[in-house]
C-alpha cells in the first residue's frame, strides 16, 4: 500500500515539539493552540500508526519511532523552506548568469567584480565557468566573456580585450637562476607549458617571433589551465608564457616579472562579450556590458603602455 501523509502543518508540529519537548512552547512558536498541536500529531500518530511521544511526568519525550522520525522531517523542513525561498528570490530578482573561461575568471574577473557590485547592487551576478562554447539557445546562460576569432554565428559580439604574450617568472626565480641574457636562453631554463593546443599561446610561436629557432622544445611540467601555468610561476618554479590579461594584477603588484620586454608578441586570439541578438538591450545585460566595456578599456590602457616601454 502507499504510504500516507500527514499536512505539513503537522509535520512542523512534530518537529516544533521534538525541538522543544513541549507541546505548549510548540504552539507558542507556531502561534497556535496547544490543542491544535496536540491534534496534529495525534492526526500524524494515525496515518502511520506509531506512537510519537509519551508522557513521563509532567513532560513528554520522543519514542524510539520519533527519534526515527524526527530527523528526516526536520531535513525535509528544512530543504524546502531552503528551496522555496530560493524560489522567491529568482522570481523577484533574475540573477544575471554569466559564462566564461575559469581562467580569465580567476586572473581578471573576479578581482574587478566587486566594482560592479558597487555600481549595480540590485543586479546579481552567478558566474559559470567552461572551457567549451555555451550554447546559449539550449543552455542556462544569459551573456558570456569568449576567448576567439570573432564571428560566431547568431550572437551578438562586441570586441571586449586584445592581449599581447610574453614570458613571466617571479623575481625570486630571477634571483635564484642567472637572468636570460638572450631569448634562446629561455630554452635551457624550466618552461611551464599548456597541454592545450588550441588557441592557447605557444612557445614556439613566441621563440619565433623572438627570432629563435627551435628544435625541439624542453622538457617541463604542463598545465591543462593558463593560470594554473601563472601560479606556478608565482611559486617560483619556472617561466609561464602568458597573455597580458592573466598577469596584469601580478606584474604591478610584484608577483611576477616580464621578461624580454623588446619581443612584441600578440596574441592571435581576443576576449569578445557575446549574448543572443536583440538581448544586449536588456537592462541587466547592457549594464554588465557597459561596465564590462570600461574596465577591459582600463586594462587595455595599461597593457598598451607596459607594452611601450
Amino acid at each position: 500500500m502507499p504510504i500516507r501523509f500527514p499536512p505539513i502543518s503537522a509535520m512542523r508540529a512534530l518537529e516544533a515539539a521534538a525541538r522543544h519537548l513541549s507541546f505548549t512552547r510548540a504552539a507558542e512558536e507556531l502561534s497556535v493552540t496547544q490543542s491544535a498541536v496536540s491534534h496534529q500529531i495525534k492526526h500524524a500518530e494515525q496515518i502511520w500508526e506509531v506512537k510519537l511521544f509519551e508522557k513521563r511526568g509532567r513532560r513528554v519525550v520522543l519514542t524510539e519511532a520519533g527519534h526515527a522520525l524526527v530527523p528526516v522531517i526536520r531535513d525535509f523542513i528544512r530543504r524546502i523552506s531552503v528551496t522555496l525561498e530560493d524560489l522567491s528570490e529568482k522570481h523577484e530578482t533574475p540573477a544575471l548568469r554569466v559564462t566564461l573561461l575559469q581562467s580569465f575568471a580567476f586572473k581578471w574577473l573576479v578581482h574587478r567584480l566587486g566594482h560592479f557590485n558597487e555600481d549595480y547592487p540590485d543586479i546579481d551576478v552567478w558566474i559559470s565557468t567552461t572551457d567549451n562554447l555555451v550554447d546559449f539557445d539550449a543552455e542556462n546562460a544569459d551573456v558570456g566573456i569568449r576567448l576567439g576569432y570573432g564571428n560566431w554565428s547568431g550572437l551578438y559580439e562586441e570586441l571586449l580585450l586584445t592581449e599581447y604574450v610574453f614570458p613571466v617568472c617571479s623575481p625570486q626565480f630571477l634571483r635564484d637562476h642567472n637572468p636570460p641574457d638572450h631569448p634562446a636562453d629561455l630554452l635551457k631554463m624550466p618552461l611551464l607549458r599548456r597541454s592545450a593546443v588550441d588557441i592557447c599561446p605557444r612557445w614556439r610561436d613566441w621563440f619565433r617571433d623572438a627570432g629563435v629557432r627551435v628544435v625541439r622544445m624542453p622538457h617541463g611540467t604542463m598545465f591543462p589551465q593558463t593560470s594554473l601555468a601563472v601560479q606556478a610561476a608565482i611559486d617560483h618554479q619556472g617561466i609561464a608564457l602568458a597573455r597580458s590579461a592573466h598577469v596584469l594584477d601580478d606584474l604591478n603588484a610584484g608577483r611576477l616579472t616580464r621578461l624580454f620586454p623588446e619581443v612584441l608578441s600578440r596574441s592571435s586570439v581576443s576576449y569578445y562579450f557575446v549574448c543572443m541578438p536583440g538581448r544586449e538591450t536588456e537592462p541587466q545585460i547592457a549594464a554588465f556590458h557597459e561596465w564590462l566595456l570600461r574596465e577591459t578599456q582600463k586594462s587595455q590602457a595599461e597593457f598598451d603602455a607596459m607594452m611601450r616601454v
